[in-house]
């Protein structure tokens, strides 16, 4: 949970939010799920807008915080490929940071066309762990490393796969935009950066050695305002 707030209160996250929600184009009124919905961030946001909005997590723990946040809205524990929605029932459709969790992206795309109503609009998107970047001297042993980072999640470049996951389903008007995140603040990206030269070492890319090295290198980076790594999501809308 603590990961989930970081992620939604850091720097160029409203950002973010604020473009999935003109791709959603909906009018207020209208009935939104908002499906991996971690702390309920989007969920609250979009409630103020006028919207009547869903949230849907796997995580009781996160679905226990998007209440405190937004406690007007509707809430679900469940799976994104077994939503507890009627057919047709939702104007839109938002799923952000969701498809790395997930091995097979099928059964989420067939739920979210069964629940949206012909019309309506939806809009995925995440990171592409292929895209990270951060600087270092050793770009060759960073980019191994960085290799670690991708070891770490189910589908590391799921995201990048949207396009055509929603064309093959049917969707139309398929709209693609970019948010880059520039990250300087060394101290935010300290943890991510330890865990993923720590995922490199035990897939044995490299070696302790190596990433006690870089991780030196990149919190002295820090200490002298020279960390650099920057972040692009992929955010794909359409319509159903």
């Amino acid at each position: 949970m603590r990961f989930l707030e970081r992620i939604e209160e850091g720097p160029g996250a409203a950002a973010l939010r604020a473009t999935s929600y003109r791709m959603l184009a909906l009018k207020r009124g209208a009935t939104c799920v908002d499906v991996g919905c971690g702390a309920g961030h989007a969920v609250a946001e979009l409630a103020r807008k006028g919207l009547k909005v869903t949230g849907v997590d796997a995580d009781p723990e996160a679905i226990e915080a998007a209440r405190e946040r937004a406690p007007g809205a509707m809430f679900h524990v469940a799976h994104s490929g077994e939503l507890p929605l009627e057919s047709e029932s939702m104007d839109g459709y938002r799923a952000l940071r969701l498809f790395h969790l997930l091995a097979d992206p099928a059964p989420t795309i067939d739920e979210a066309r069964r629940v949206l109503r012909p019309g309506g609009r939806i809009v995925l998107g995440g990171q592409d762990y292929g895209f990270v970047l951060i600087d270092s001297s050793d770009q060759d042993l960073t980019d191994v490393i960085r290799l670690g980072l991708e070891s770490r999640t189910v589908s590391p470049r799921a995201t990048r796969t949207l396009r055509d996951l929603l064309l093959d389903a049917g969707f139309h008007d398929v709209e693609v935009a970019v948010h880059t995140e520039v990250v300087t603040d060394y101290e935010l990206m300290a943890p991510q950066l330890s865990a993923a030269a720590g995922a490199a070492v035990e897939k044995a890319l490299i070696t302790q050695g190596d990433a006690d090295t870089w991780l030196a290198e990149q919190s002295d980076r820090g200490r002298r305002d020279r960390f650099l790594a920057v972040l692009p999501t992929l955010l794909v809308g359409a319509r159903r």
